[in-house]
């Protein structure tokens, strides 16, 4: 939080010395607040809020219902009809549906079937399912799917963050790639003007020919260039390093000339990316978020073949409701006053619910090819990158035992420049060849860093910041 708090002072303008106060930007805090405050990052999360909506809204289809039908006609002075019909229904899990109800019809030219007594009458009831509908129906179905739907996109959301926090480790390391680069540039450019000076004042003194001056200027212009070029890819690498920094409230952050990173950072970004050898013993392929979240996707489109499979039973709706006029008179409500019914409904040739059961079933065969080939493909990207990241450890130490080689030479070569046994064109070459062996180890380790971000985003991991 200390490291924030410095970025914001220079975000609000805080005039510091660069040289003065360098403020080094870590890789797992800058992950932290990408984590935590990166606009994508906080939209992603509107995945979860939005699954649970649906559950809810699945959940709608039980909510008790209260039902009024009112119908009345007049004419010429007389009431035809006067009709009120009010009910209450509890719908339940398994397809039953509580329900009570209270009538009241009166006219002159009301249907004698609709005749009730002066008062009204009242009836309690159930009305449910017997085949098709009664283990699992469409308002079950509808609800287990959003349940299910809630916890992929819990997964999905894993994959989605996963996602942009690799975007950014491959930012992160380009700064730092760059950063160093401009490091070795001020470096030999140092040696360059330190060398410049030097022989400028010897042919003064007449001790050297004026064309070693000439070779040391282009030396010392070369190596401003490439400083030069150096400092544009690194301040493009800044700029879009800021893309990624937020403050709460949406607020962007732009990194300010003192921020750097941090040059010894291997062990923070193993354990940041949870990629160390510890984290890999542990991981478990079934575990990984995109085969959790296509096993949730599966397990719905089961329900849905469930459903579809129920759609074979005939449908026979069975109805049962008790009458009585005294409703505050408990034991009115017997068998000798009620109304039943019941309703059945089979089509013949069943084309539809079987078609229906067939594509289900196709889905869902599918989808198990899907599994199966993205748990090879997934184990298998992650032992070719873990392959990937062994020949990098050796290609570095092999660089590493280079770049030490190179200084030896050079630092030979400057003793044999001194005592007059050796030219400044073959001083140039050897550090030539050094700044190529440091460039190469930079791009190297670079190379490394992505490729652990490579196993990070491979496996999905999701660190806790």
């Amino acid at each position: 939080m200390k490291k924030l708090i410095v970025i914001i002072c220079f975000c609000f303008g805080t005039s510091l010395s660069a040289q003065e106060d360098i403020s080094v930007l870590r890789f797992d805090e800058f992950l932290g607040y990408v984590k935590a405050y990166h606009p994508i990052v906080k939209q992603v999360s509107l995945v979860i809020d939005e699954s649970q909506a649906n559950l809810m809204k699945a959940r709608g289809a039980f909510d008790p219902k209260l039902e009024v039908d009112y119908d009345r006609k007049t004419f010429k002075n007389s009431e035809y009809f006067d009709k009120l019909n009010a009910t209450f229904k509890i719908p339940t899990w398994y397809g039953i549906e509580l329900k009570a109800n209270f009538e009241e019809n009166q006219g002159v030219f009301l249907n004698p079937e609709n005749t009730l007594p002066q008062d009204g009458l009242y009836s309690a009831g159930v009305s449910f399912s017997v085949a098709q509908g009664l283990l699992i129906n469409k308002r079950m179905a509808i609800v287990k799917q959003a349940k299910l739907f809630r916890e992929q996109a819990k997964a999905d959301r894993d994959i989605l963050v996963n996602n942009i926090l690799y975007d950014a480790s491959l930012v992160y390391f380009n700064w730092l790639k760059f950063y160093n680069e401009t490091r070795v540039f001020n470096d030999f450019l140092s040696n360059a003007k330190m060398r410049f000076d030097g022989i400028k004042r010897s042919v003064e003194a007449g001790e050297k020919a004026v064309i070693d001056s000439i070779e040391a200027r282009i030396t010392l212009n070369d190596r401003q260039l490439s400083l030069e070029k150096a400092n544009v890819k690194l301040m493009k690498a800044t700029l879009e390093l800021s893309n990624y920094l937020w403050l709460d409230n949406n607020i962007p952050v732009e990194l300010q000339p003192n921020v750097i990173p941090d040059t010894e950072s291997e062990a923070i970004i193993s354990n940041t990316l949870q990629v160390s050898e510890l984290s890999l013993n542990n991981f478990n392929i079934e575990e990984h978020p995109k085969l959790q979240s296509l096993s949730f996707k599966y397990e719905r489109l089961n329900i849905d073949r469930r459903l579809k499979a129920n759609m074979l039973l005939p449908k026979i709706d069975l109805e049962y409701n008790f009458l009585t006029q005294t409703p505050d008179v408990v034991n009115t409500f017997n068998t000798t006053n009620y109304k039943s019914g019941v309703n059945i409904s089979f089509p013949l040739f069943l084309r539809k619910e079987r078609g229906d059961l067939k594509l289900a079933k196709l889905k869902m065969s599918d989808l198990e090819f899907e599994i199966t080939s993205s748990k090879v493909q997934i184990q298998n990207k992650i032992n070719a990158i873990k392959r990937e990241l062994d020949s990098y450890i050796r290609q570095n130490d092999l660089t590493r035992v280079m770049v030490e080689d190179y200084e030896t030479l050079v630092k030979a070569e400057e003793r044999k420049f001194n005592l007059g046994e050796s030219s400044l064109f073959l001083v140039n070459t050897r550090e030539s060849k050094l700044i190529d062996a440091k460039l190469k180890a930079i791009e190297l380790e670079n190379q490394y860093f992505s490729t652990k971000a490579l196993l990070f985003n491979s496996l999905i991991a999701n660190p806790s910041l």
